[in-house]
């Protein structure tokens, strides 16, 4: 029985590498199978932690039962914990959208002169991305001056001040 287990978190093992190797294909035949949480990791993460601690219990002492339970309740939160990481994963990062309203408060830097009467640009990063903007100020600022947004004159422009130290 001992042996068994073995193959069978063996198998776990070789099938997470299978699946970090050729994930779209494998994942691909598990879309017909369940949700998005059933993926080639859970499996493998389930087959693995059930095989393996299995045969943990086994050599233990414990009988073959208690060995199949045990290795089911590791394999269940292995598979889950598995599913929820490559699920998350996959969801990939914040797509939202650069906002006007969200820029006043944000830093950002200088990148093309803002003359008094005039404009200039800046770069701020907003939501995640870097978004350049052309700038209005009070006072002159040279290119690489720390500034501040402190309105929104229009989608692509802002009014900027000197950012305080």
């Amino acid at each position: 029985m001992q042996v068994a287990m073995l193959v069978i978190g063996g198998v776990g093992i070789l099938l997470l590498l299978v699946s970090l190797v050729l994930g779209d294909l494998l994942d691909g035949v598990l879309d017909s199978v369940g949700p998005d949480a059933l993926s080639g990791l859970a499996v493998a993460g389930f087959l693995a932690a059930f095989g393996f601690v299995g045969a943990l219990v086994l050599d233990a002492g414990a009988s073959s039962a208690v060995a199949i339970l045990a290795g089911l309740v590791a394999g269940v939160a292995a598979g889950a914990g598995a599913g929820y990481a490559s699920t998350r994963l996959m969801r990939g990062g914040d797509e939202a959208n650069v906002r006007s309203a969200g820029l006043v408060g944000l830093s950002g830097t200088v990148i093309e002169p803002v003359p008094t009467e005039g404009y200039g640009m800046v770069s701020v990063v907003a939501s995640g991305h870097i978004t350049r903007l052309n700038a209005r100020a009070d006072e002159p600022l040279p290119s690489g001056a720390a500034v501040v947004v402190t309105a929104v004159l229009s989608p692509t422009s802002v009014k900027v001040a000197r950012k305080q130290d």
